[in-house]
């Protein structure tokens, strides 16, 4: 397991990044109804893996994060899909049901998998906090035949109680695991979240955000902006993926 703590270190300029096309698409959710998601691929050559994103709790496919990320990881070559649930596709604040975000998990990555099956050997669900979440625990569950899974900010207990562990299910995981986590993150104890980690058996790393909350901001002092932190998280998912899978 890696554990990195990431400081201030500029995005490093000569990059090879790819110009991209977003097209947006539609998928149904059996018989629950239809919500939206976009594709973001590059224009050039892809490689043969593709990442399917999830948003978390208080946001939607829509938020800074969640955008910045897809778009990145196609500028280097992966195709990648990013989708609402529908709770956010409808405008309601509060999240749906365990069910219902499992049945449209679901069906995010069977699209996906109909849309670009052909085309991709390798299969990785990423998701901000509940996304995240909720993703683990249909690998672990056997209900979501993926690669890999990416966590931007795991959401490991509520804030205020760092005994009650949303962690059960991610020991039954043998597949590679990212997460990415910082330092002020009120839902992720970094002591409770390094003893989980020292008991997975799945392989992990950790790459630790100094001074984020559990959306990746960080003080003014740092002299990061959030567009630096998006670019270094990108980077460290890039590299993760390339030496994990290609």
């Amino acid at each position: 397991m890696m554990n990195v703590v990431m400081k201030k270190e500029r995005t490093e300029k000569g990059m090879n990044l790819l110009e991209v096309r977003e097209k947006r698409i539609t998928i149904g959710v059996g018989t629950r109804g239809i919500t939206s998601g976009v594709l973001v691929s590059p224009m050039e050559e892809h490689k043969r893996v593709a990442v399917i994103v999830a948003h978390g709790a208080g946001n939607d496919m829509n938020s800074p994060l969640i955008a910045s990320f897809c778009k990145g990881l196609a500028s280097s070559g992966f195709l990648v899909l990013r989708f609402n649930f529908l709770y956010a596709e409808r405008g309601r604040k509060a999240p749906d049901k365990q069910e219902i975000l499992v049945q449209t998990w679901g069906s995010a990555f069977r699209f996906a998998r109909d849309e670009l099956g052909s085309t991709v050997d390798t299969w990785i669900a990423a998701g901000k906090s509940m996304g995240g979440r909720v993703a683990s625990q249909m690998v672990a569950d056997n209900l979501l035949p993926v690669h890999g899974l990416i966590f931007l900010g795991y959401p490991l207990h509520p804030a205020g109680d760092h005994e009650k562990l949303r962690d059960t299910h991610l020991y039954r995981i043998t597949r590679s695991m990212l997460f990415f986590t910082g330092t002020r993150d009120p839902l992720c104890n970094m002591e409770k979240l390094n003893g989980v980690l020292s008991h997975l058996q799945a392989p992990r790393e950790l790459f630790v955000i100094d001074g984020g909350d559990h959306s990746f901001h960080v003080p003014k002092s740092t002299g990061l902006t959030e567009q630096e932190i998006y670019d270094q998280i990108i980077r460290v998912t890039n590299e993760w993926i390339s030496l994990t899978f290609t």
